[in-house]
């Protein structure tokens, strides 16, 4: 078992932190609703941004959309990225398609207008299309971009009878389109993968040491919520399933750790020393015994899923270890 991680930043879940061109790193989350009366929360998308990743607790928080903005997009908006994809800036994000259907969810995409993601306006992509009949027709979320040799990936969860892991290229002149039909990485299949709820969702991807590996989260939300690990060759073609490896054990769960439950959801990036670190959410111990005023209530509307950073660690084998 770890030593006890401390929270980053309070009721942020999906946290996705990245760091820019300019030099500055970005953090964006999922904006939460305080329980389901609360006729806020689960309708925007918030950034900050810091010279280092430390500091991004304490900078301050912007909202630079709101599904008040939109025609196309609705709340409930869950697990926005923002990635800067040959030199401009894109959210991609999950949101309902209508004003009263919270399982309306799909992947949808806003653009910056200009060079300054965090003062410039954005402007809305609408929801995703795909060149195949099954991409986006139905419920998706949890999308992120990888760019690998040159070729531009998007990887996310969608219903494929559960909740599985698809990937797809993408132009990056039109970030808001597939280009080739989603190809099946992952589902859930192992006993961990499959506790109260069959679920692969939330996509990270890491390039270390010549190989791809792709984290993502298995089973329901409360302290089953675990991380999961594929990995692949660094030159091979990443919609090819069959140069997949998917580990048969988590990397990442509640037995691993100190005062926090349910681990998941999680993003990479490198520090200021080019060390990777990954960012993650967990609920905390006060949320875990039920004594936080929420936890008796649907979990969707529990905002205590808080985002926790821990640095990856490496074995002899360059395989990462996330519960070091």
């Amino acid at each position: 078992m770890s030593e006890k991680t401390d929270i980053f930043i309070n009721d942020r879940a999906d946290p996705y932190v990245t760091k820019g061109s300019d030099g500055w790193y970005y953090f964006t989350a999922s904006y939460p609703m305080y329980g389901k009366d609360d006729c806020e929360g689960y309708d925007r998308i918030i950034l900050r941004r810091a010279s280092c990743i430390d500091a991004l607790a304490e900078a301050e928080e912007k909202v630079i959309w709101h599904e008040k903005d939109s025609d196309t997009s609705h709340r409930f908006i869950w697990a926005p990225e923002i990635h800067e994809i040959d030199g401009r800036w894109y959210v991609l994000f999950a949101a309902s398609g209508s004003a009263d259907n919270v399982w309306d969810i799909n992947c949808h995409c806003i653009a910056c207008k200009g060079a300054d993601p965090y003062n410039d306006e954005w402007e809305d992509k609408g929801k995703f299309t795909a060149p195949d009949e099954f991409s986006f027709t139905h419920f998706s979320l949890d999308m992120t971009h990888f760019e690998l040799n040159g070729r531009h990936y998007v990887a996310w969860a969608q219903n494929g009878g559960n909740s599985n892991v698809y990937i797809a290229t993408v132009d990056p002149s039109a970030s808001w389109k597939t280009v080739s039909p989603a190809v099946l990485l992952t589902k859930p299949e192992y006993d961990w993968e499959r506790v109260n709820i069959p679920v692969n969702e939330g996509p990270a991807f890491m390039c270390h040491g010549g190989r791809v590996f792709m984290a993502f989260s298995a089973s329901a939300t409360g302290p089953e919520y675990c991380v999961g690990l594929m990995y692949a060759d660094e030159n091979a073609d990443l919609t090819d399933v069959s140069v997949w490896t998917k580990l048969d054990r988590p990397v990442l769960t509640s037995d691993d750790l100190v005062g926090e439950y349910g681990p998941g959801h999680n993003s990479f990036v490198k520090d200021e020393n080019g060390d990777w670190v990954f960012v993650y959410h967990s609920r905390d111990e006060i949320c875990f015994s039920g004594n936080c005023g929420y936890s008796d209530g649907d979990p969707l509307y529990d905002p205590c899923r808080s985002a926790r950073k821990r640095k990856v660690l490496w074995d002899d084998d360059g395989f990462p270890i996330l519960n070091g």
